[in-house]
């Protein structure tokens, strides 16, 4: 059995209108179905993913091969939607019968769970293996413990300093999120931030962490400390909410002139809603609070669009700076970035400097700020105001 799922099918609903999205999706399940041998062995199962019960003689069995020819009749060719030609691309989790399930329930869990590791991994197809379940049920005790989280308020906010090139001194701080897990220590939000956006909770928690950023500048006022301001890392899924604007509106009321927030947003807002983000944007940016684009030069950005985009500040992502000493073109896509960045009157910030020698280099290229390990790890709440105090 195998579980198809198109990618970018919202992308595609804004870019051809809501009709020519129904006609991709019914061409899709046409070819879909023609592919696997005819409609009654394929079903809709929700949404735009399909399943498909395959057929395969046992003698010489690949089912690699197998799946890859099944891919080339399906998406093999371009669709045609209004005189467009649409390309459409997707992941698929596959589970084999009867090593993987005898039953009709087990094989569509089975798939389901090689689908969700095909996603995680990036590869175009995955197939089930048993570790997949024990790591399903990781990821219920996981999601199990995020709620409780919440609850139990388990979540702090670590920063890390923003700094000049000439005199190193704090422009600004970026707020990152951590979990203190019971019995597990301080969880970094690799672990658990994808889990959040997917079930929806990074909603919950994202309110949290701006407010709380707020909160922390607020009392770094109290203590007389010049308090920078501080950025928020926010997902495309608060963005998407339609209170998000309200919410934000309602964190810089309650903290007047000291909320002092900036949130930082990556270049996938770019991929969906387009212009529903920038009204968004741009009524953010009119609150007083600065964006940032973020990990910039690693998706898809729209030079176009990145004209229209309320933003301040691009940021360099850490696998260029890490890369450009020895990789010529990682230098020049940094050059080009702080270019352009100049060209638009935007601030730049290199992400992940640790060395002397990549900070000599950014200065003299004219990237503005720089944030790493070679001025500060993310700190506590406590030492970050100590190391404020110093200056």
């Amino acid at each position: 059995m195998a579980i198809a799922d198109p990618e970018r099918f919202e992308a595609h609903n804004n870019t051809l209108g809501r009709e020519g999205g129904d006609a991709l999706l019914q061409q899709a399940a046409r070819r879909f179905a023609e592919a696997a041998g005819g409609d009654d062995v394929v079903a809709h199962i929700g949404s735009d993913k399909f399943a498909a019960i395959i057929p395969a003689s046992a003698e010489g069995f690949d089912a690699s091969r197998l799946i890859e020819e099944f891919w080339g009749k399906w998406l093999g060719a371009p669709f045609s939607v209004g005189g467009q030609a649409v390309e459409l691309t997707a992941k698929a989790g596959v589970a084999i019968f009867p090593a993987d399930g005898d039953s009709a329930n087990a094989l569509l869990s089975n798939a389901e769970a090689a689908l969700r590791d095909a996603k995680e991994s990036g590869k175009a197809f995955g197939f089930y293996t048993a570790n997949l379940s024990e790591r399903f049920v990781e990821r219920l005790a996981l999601e199990k413990g995020l709620r409780r989280a919440v609850e139990n308020e388990e979540f702090v906010l670590y920063y890390q300093p923003k700094v000049d090139f000439v005199q190193r001194r704090v422009k600004g701080v970026e707020a990152l999120i951590r979990w203190r897990r019971p019995e597990h220590g301080l969880v970094p939000p690799g672990a658990f931030i994808p889990l959040l956006e997917e079930n929806g909770m990074i909603v919950e928690v994202g309110e949290w962490a701006l407010r709380q950023a707020s909160l922390d500048r607020t009392r770094w006022l109290e203590q007389h400390l010049a308090a920078p301001r501080v950025a928020v890392n926010v997902s495309t899924v608060q963005l998407r909410r339609d209170d998000f604007v309200r919410s934000i509106s309602q964190i810089v009321r309650l903290s007047g002139a000291a909320s002092g927030l900036d949130i930082e947003v990556t270049e996938s807002i770019l991929l969906s809603d387009v212009a529903d983000n920038l009204v968004k944007l741009a009524a953010i940016r009119a609150l007083g609070v600065g964006i940032a684009l973020d990990d910039f030069g690693t998706g898809y950005s729209s030079l176009g669009y990145l004209a229209k985009l309320p933003v301040a500040t691009l940021k360099i992502d850490r696998s260029f700076v890490s890369a450009m000493l020895d990789d010529s073109s990682a230098m020049t896509l940094v050059s080009t970035i702080i270019s352009l960045a100049r060209s638009m009157k935007l601030e730049t910030v290199a992400e992940g400097v640790e060395s002397e020698e990549q900070a000599k280099i950014l200065g003299l290229i004219g990237c503005d700020q720089m944030q790493g390990y070679l001025i500060s790890k993310p700190l506590p709440f406590d030492e970050m105001t100590a190391f404020l105090a110093r200056g």
